[in-house]
């Protein structure tokens, strides 16, 4: 399975796989790869940045995320969703609390 990876800028450290079952016979015309994304939450991550393309049948293992469980996702959803890890989650938390918190004394 090939998949192609994004990232979003407003959203550090989470990355969207897009499923790419038929790559490379699929790049004959230029597509909206992440139209496969329900429309609401494609709106939530805002402007996209392409990573890298992927494939996972020679990539033995992932660094955060299962293998297992992207094939799984990508094969019945279309993609993937790599969410950050929970210190870098809570942290962002913070960060956002605090900004909010000194906007409240501006």
């Amino acid at each position: 399975m090939h998949c192609d990876i994004y990232k979003f800028p407003k959203h550090d450290d989470m990355y969207v796989y897009i499923a790419r079952p038929d790559y490379p016979d699929d790049t004959d015309e230029i597509r909206d790869w992440l139209g496969v994304l329900p429309k609401d939450f494609r709106a939530f991550l805002g402007r996209s940045k392409f990573v890298m393309h992927l494939d996972l049948a020679a990539t033995p293992t992932l660094a955060r995320v299962d293998k297992a469980e992207v094939l799984a996702k990508l094969e019945s959803q279309g993609y993937f969703v790599q969410m950050p890890p929970q210190d870098v989650m809570r942290r962002q938390s913070e960060l956002r609390a605090r900004e909010a918190q000194d906007n409240i004394y501006d």
